[in-house]
């Protein structure tokens, strides 16, 4: 039997892609007569047309490397049925390069974007698995994507760091942890640097609740604070509103990020030195971890089985203790949120962290 493979990394990059692409390759080699076919930058390489035939030396010694072989870029979901001005079909492009590559499928790493590309192109009548990459852990369908852990690891790391120097100065921290539109990586995180306040994207906070917390800290003898705030946290104000009037509200403010915001707020408020500490792109980066090593090479095993078995329009995920796979239909397009009653968000409570609300 032999497979001719497309594997491509799309949106952004994540600990883990190239643990993964080396395990979807390594056990394809081993299972059936493999050709591999690299494609450049995401979809924007499967639209021009810009790739290449791999070798079996190209995935060895990329276990431990962070970032991706392939490159990786944005091509937004929304703009894939739409012809802009270079006249481009990008569908019938992808279609069309995937015939020229004469491939038996295609191999997707990436987040909700990329899902739900690769169900569009299944939907097309193309052989698609995908593969669930975001620091945001945000995939529906899995308990955990590659890429959380190691991000997990570095916020972690950085809140401690951030928690000697508050120690020291006798400040209040307020730390941005990515996350737009889910919280996962700001919990744990959170939870596991010992934040006094975590603030996420689905519960939304009163700076007067924040305040108190900073406050009632001081009058324990605690001169500093550590707040965990996800980038996508909103006010309750804001939560009200609809996303372009929040968007404008936000720059008539002359909005610079969440954490310089509610740092100033703080200051204003309870009379605390606040500082913001935004450790941005810096989750993203390096090496993954041990775990993410272990869960990314399991997922590309398993999607590897998939494509010897013929089985298609599915991505693979982490149920439980087990590596499994749902259909692309069935998950593309529906985010993975933090539910407020989630049991981290009890253990946070009950540890008397305040969530802000």
């Amino acid at each position: 039997m032999k497979r001719r493979i497309g594997i491509l990394t799309a949106g952004g990059d994540c600990p883990g892609l190239n643990a993964t692409i080396r395990g979807v390759a390594k056990a394809a080699y081993e299972m059936f007569d493999a050709e591999i076919v690299g494609i450049a930058d995401g979809y924007r390489g499967l639209i021009e047309g810009e790739w290449q035939e791999m070798k079996r030396s190209q995935f060895s010694g990329i276990l431990t490397l962070g970032g991706t072989i392939l490159g990786s870029a944005r091509t937004p979901f929304r703009n894939m049925r739409l012809i802009e001005d270079d006249n481009v079909d990008k569908v019938a492009a992808m279609k069309k390069n995937y015939a020229a590559m004469k491939l038996d499928c295609l191999v997707t790493l990436g987040g909700n974007g990329t899902h739900k590309t690769a169900n569009l192109l299944a939907e097309e009548g193309l052989n698609v698995i995908g593969l669930p990459k975001t620091i945001d852990n945000d995939i529906y369908g899995t308990d955990f994507t590659f890429g959380f852990h190691t991000a997990v690891d570095i916020a972690t790391e950085v809140i401690d760091r951030i928690h000697t120097t508050a120690a020291s100065h006798g400040r209040t921290m307020v730390i941005e942890i990515m996350g737009n539109k889910a919280g996962w990586l700001t919990l744990y995180s959170g939870l596991a640097g010992g934040a006094d306040v975590i603030l996420l994207p689905e519960i939304p906070y009163d700076i007067k609740e924040v305040a108190k917390c900073v406050e009632k800290r001081a009058k324990n003898n605690k001169d500093f604070s550590i707040i965990a705030v996800a980038e996508g946290a909103m006010d309750k104000k804001e939560a009200k509103m609809k996303r372009k009037e929040r968007e404008a509200a936000r720059a008539e403010a002359g909005f610079n990020g969440v954490a310089n915001r509610i740092a100033k707020q703080l200051s204003e408020m309870v009379g605390v030195e606040a500082r913001a500490v935004v450790p941005g792109h810096i989750q993203r980066g390096g090496s993954p971890s041990a775990y993410d090593r272990v869960l990314a090479t399991q997922f590309g095993v398993h999607a590897a089985q998939l494509i010897k078995n013929g089985e298609y329009g599915v991505t693979v995920a982490l149920v439980g203790n087990t590596i499994t796979h749902n259909k692309l239909s069935e998950i593309a397009g529906i985010p993975k949120l933090v539910p407020a009653d989630h049991q981290m968000i009890e253990v946070a409570r009950d540890m008397g962290i305040s969530m802000g609300d």
